[in-house]
């Protein structure tokens, strides 16, 4: 048998990349490849990958491959692609079921279980002082990448663009963002997905359980217990819909926008996605490595959720899968609880760094000349306002309509950016969830808490 799947290695091996070179010489019209022949290799690629899907058995595999086939999908059949939309609408709706209920449970009994109010203090001006040192990083490499590149020079804009107008949009005061966490309804802060306030809620809720007498105390704990343990397996099934879900939106996106959609913005997109690489590999690598963060197994744990909201473009779709894992991953739920949902809100390192990055890029296209210090100050102003990003798909734009706004700066480059921002969207929200589940890694292992055994044993399903 092994020998059986070691020639089917090869033959899968083989496909791919005759595949993939048939493509390459299609794009560049180096030679004219039938396209019943290309749609056959295609064809056969999906397949193979399914057969390894099921014999890997690993639902991180199961979802890369999703994502092929939907691509694949999305351009064979680009009229009927356009209508799964739905299907991937209907995973985001169940993972948005999940988020209150687990975010509550879990920070409850962290904070209640073990009653330690000054641990609790002390996880949060440490998560809080590491989140600000690492998306203010993440600002400035946006702000150079952008710099170097020169992405939005030369750039024309279409003569009359028939967009909706955005002038009532406002950027978020520093009252504004102060008032945003306090919930005022907790009901309100649950139907709306208002991650900060949910948190804010819970912790009080948790630091006045805890005060109570224990016979009081014991009843809710029991629960919380039992309601955090009820979402986890709640998440188990739903994950089990998460490839078909990851298919539709690609299909949906590649459908939609066609692959052309690359041609008339690939430098911007680019750049994106290489500054991204650059605070992976020269910011968030050196941080783990410092604070003894076995890279490998970290990398398995992540896997998972990055791909979900790669596919997803969404944050929160992560948000369970990402808990889960880090807990597997051996980090104690009451500091995984804690830290993921904070930052959340704020510690959205890869969309801090494209705020920055789309900024000038929109001065850049409309002809301005920013001065440096101009730009700086820019920065200091997103540091504000981008804390306030939910981690949902495209809510960053909203922002980034804010800050032209209040800069003076022209609104209608922002509508070449939206013809590709879910490609960008995929990026800048898989480098969320990798933020935050190192931040999550760095705070346990700070507070002596980081379980080096289970991480070392750590085998992702």
């Amino acid at each position: 048998m092994k020998k059986i799947w070691k020639l089917f290695h090869y033959l899968l091996t083989a496909v791919i990349s005759i595949t993939l070179i048939l493509l390459i010489l299609q794009a560049n019209n180096v030679i004219a490849v039938n396209r019943y022949i290309l749609l056959a290799f295609r064809i056969l690629s999906v397949v193979l990958l399914i057969v390894f899907a099921v014999r890997k058995k690993s639902l991180t595999t199961w979802i890369l491959i999703s994502m092929i086939a939907g691509a694949d999908f999305g351009y064979d059949l680009p009229v009927i692609a356009r209508k799964l939309q739905v299907f991937s609408d209907v995973f985001l709706r169940l993972i948005k079921t999940i988020i209150a209920p687990l975010l509550f449970s879990t920070l409850v009994v962290g904070i209640a279980g073990h009653a330690d109010i000054k641990q609790i203090g002390r996880m949060g001006w440490k998560s809080l002082l590491y989140f600000e040192i690492v998306s203010t990083v993440a600002l400035f490499i946006g702000l150079l990448a952008i710099n170097l590149s020169k992405a939005g020079v030369g750039v024309i804009l279409p003569p009359n663009p028939s967009n909706p107008p955005v002038s009532n949009i406002q950027s978020q005061s520093a009252h504004d963002f102060f008032l945003h966490i306090f919930p005022e309804n907790i009901a309100k802060a649950v139907f709306e997905g208002n991650i900060l306030q949910i948190v804010v809620f819970s912790i009080i809720f948790g630091i006045a359980l805890a005060m109570v007498r224990e016979k009081y105390r014991t009843t809710m704990l029991n629960l919380c217990e039992s309601l955090a343990e009820t979402m986890f397996k709640f998440t188990n099934i739903v994950m089990y819909y998460a490839p078909f879900a990851v298919f539709a939106a690609i299909a949906y996106t590649v459908g939609h926008m066609g692959l052309d959609i690359l041609v008339n913005l690939f430098k911007l997109l680019a750049t994106l996605y290489v500054a991204l690489l650059v605070f992976l590999l020269f910011v968030l690598f050196p941080v783990a490595l410092i604070f003894r963060i076995p890279v490998k197994q970290f990398i398995k744990a992540v896997a998972e959720p990055a791909t979900i909201a790669f596919a997803t473009s969404n944050s929160e779709s992560a948000l369970p899968s990402a808990m889960e894992m880090m807990e597997k991953f051996g980090i104690p739920r009451k500091i995984v609880a804690f830290v993921i949902p904070t930052g959340y809100s704020f510690n959205l390192d890869g969309t801090t760094l494209y705020l920055s990055l789309a900024t000038i890029f929109v001065a850049q296209t409309a002809g301005i000349d920013l001065p440096l210090g101009r730009q700086i100050i820019i920065c200091l102003t997103l540091m504000l306002t981008s804390k306030g990003v939910a981690g949902v798909s495209r809510a960053a734009l909203v922002i980034l309509l804010g800050t032209a706004v209040s800069f003076g700066l022209p609104v209608e480059p922002i509508y070449l950016i939206l013809g590709i921002d879910v490609l960008m969207d995929m990026a800048r929200t898989s480098v969320n969830v990798i933020g935050n589940c190192l931040a999550t890694s760095v705070i346990a292992r700070s507070e002596k808490e980081f379980d080096d055994k289970a991480a070392a044993a750590f085998q992702s399903e």
